[in-house]
């Protein structure tokens, strides 16, 4: 429940204060990827070695994304948001000033924990404040900060390294989050919810061990020489998981609740974005490589271009509602998926003969359809989730979200070098960028299996969708799987 005179502020305003936090996390990552080798240069080492600067802070978001709607709960959606900005802010700012690799890779972690709590409890501080009839459009305009920050982080990033310092890089965060705290104090409510009485020590163990171990193999897999290395990650943390999943069974209050796969609507949707979310993680890497090394693009240039997608997934932000109240939930995500899958197929084929405006525009349409597919699993996922159960619920959503995104990369450069293998290839060359596009579009395809479980009836409250079926008589919705 919100604290006695919450402030009240209207869905977009709320939707665009948690979508510039997840901005600024966005767009941290991609300009720090673009950093890498000036920063190397400067603290003295390869630039190979300093991605211990990224995985450090993916193991920081394993650790501490499960336990954020914990945290949420007992000291309120507000406090906690806004203390995740503090943290994030903090961290960037230690960045800014690291004097060795050591300092930079404790630096990267202590931000992680800001990252870790902003991105599930600012989705947590969505569904808490804004009512079901306004969750899509106000999604829709979360989506749009949240896209648009790993589009411009390459070109921003150039431009800093360029023209200023790559310390610069970790100081533009400070605007947005300074600006962050303002709002987040003058229009968000300080709900909480319902706290367990023992806390699952044994489940946060398992989970983040597990979670920590997965996320840095699927980082190595792509190091040359480091394969057997990722794959004893991978095989040791799949066994925690395996522990895991066996104990939430058991425990009272497990701090992944793996229940909440049981409500139809959720337990759908995170398979179904979860396979779709490879083919998400997989784009970003694959295509500014393939503008750059086949295209010879710049850093810079290969960044305006990918600005396509950014522009295709505001265009889908006034859209989504008008799509999803016309053909509800089910139908919209069978069909769109379909069309979001093809838009990354397309991009596999281009070519140095095609024009750049053609390749622009089929890059605006992929950017609209893949943004209009997560609009719907991110909306549709909490629609039978009752309030007492959606901080598990967005720490479970968000887990895995950030999981499959990690495995997207993953996929992409093992589906590009499986390829070059095959041909023979030192480098990679178009048909090779052809293949690894086919088979992660081929992957995300295979969502459209589980989509159709949806039912047609599924998110009407939201959509305000009426299927013809139930035209001469009264829909009454009623929580399913919450009690099984």
């Amino acid at each position: 429940m919100p604290e006695s005179g919450a402030p009240k502020a209207n869905f977009r305003t709320i939707a665009l204060i948690v979508g510039a936090a997840m901005f600024m996390e966005q767009l941290d990552g991609t300009v720090l990827a673009t950093a890498l080798p000036s920063m190397a240069h400067e603290l003295g080492v390869s630039a190979p070695s300093l991605s211990i600067a990224l995985t450090s802070y993916l193991i920081s978001l394993a650790i501490f994304i499960p336990v954020s709607g914990r945290i949420a709960d007992r000291f309120g959606a507000r406090t906690v948001f806004r203390t995740a900005i503090v943290i994030f802010l903090l961290g960037s700012i230690s960045c800014a000033n690291a004097p060795n690799v050591t300092f930079l890779v404790v630096a990267r972690f202590f931000e992680g924990v800001g990252g870790a709590l902003m991105m599930p409890v600012g989705r947590l501080v969505l569904m808490r404040n804004v009512e079901k009839r306004d969750l899509i459009q106000a999604t829709s305009w979360v989506l749009i900060p949240a896209v648009v920050g790993p589009i411009l982080g390459p070109p921003i990033g150039g431009f800093f390294v360029t023209y200023l310092n790559w310390r610069w890089i970790f100081y533009i965060n400070l605007p947005i989050g300074i600006l962050g705290i303002v709002l987040v104090s003058m229009f968000i409510a300080n709900t909480r919810g319902d706290v367990p009485e023992k806390t699952d020590y044994k489940g946060i163990f398992l989970s983040s061990l597990s979670l920590g171990l997965f996320l840095f193999g699927f980082e190595l897999i792509s190091h040359e020489g480091l394969l057997a290395v990722a794959l004893g990650f991978l095989g040791v943390g799949g066994l925690c998981g395996g522990l895991y999943i066996r104990h939430a069974r058991t425990a009272k209050d497990p701090i992944l609740d793996i229940s909440l796969m049981k409500i139809p609507t959720f337990g759908t949707s995170v398979i179904a974005g979860a396979i779709t979310r490879l083919t998400q993680g997989a784009h970003p890497y694959l295509l500014p490589l393939m503008m750059q090394l086949g295209f010879g693009l710049s850093a810079a240039q290969s960044g305006l271009m990918t600005l396509a997608t950014a522009l295709g997934s505001i265009a889908a932000k006034p859209v989504a509602p008008f799509l999803l109240r016309r053909f509800g939930f089910r139908d919209t995500l069978m069909v769109n998926g379909f069309f979001a899958s093809a838009g990354y197929a397309v991009c596999g084929l281009f070519r140095p003969g095609w024009p750049m405006p053609v390749m622009f525009l089929i890059m605006v349409c992929s950017g609209f359809f893949m943004s209009l597919q997560f609009t719907g699993f991110n909306t549709i996922a909490y629609d039978e989730v009752s309030q007492q159960r959606m901080g598990p619920a967005t720490s479970f959503y968000t887990t895995f979200q950030q999981l499959m995104l990690s495995m997207g990369i993953c996929a992409g450069a093992a589906a590009l070098q499986g390829a070059m293998v095959l041909r023979g290839h030192h480098a990679p060359q178009f048909p090779d960028f052809t293949a690894a596009f086919w088979t992660v579009a081929a992957v995300s395809l295979t969502a459209t299996f589980w989509n159709r479980r949806f039912s047609h009836e599924a998110g009407t409250e939201i959509s305000g969708h009426t299927p013809r079926t139930f035209s001469t008589r009264q829909v009454i919705k009623e929580p399913r799987g919450l009690n099984s």
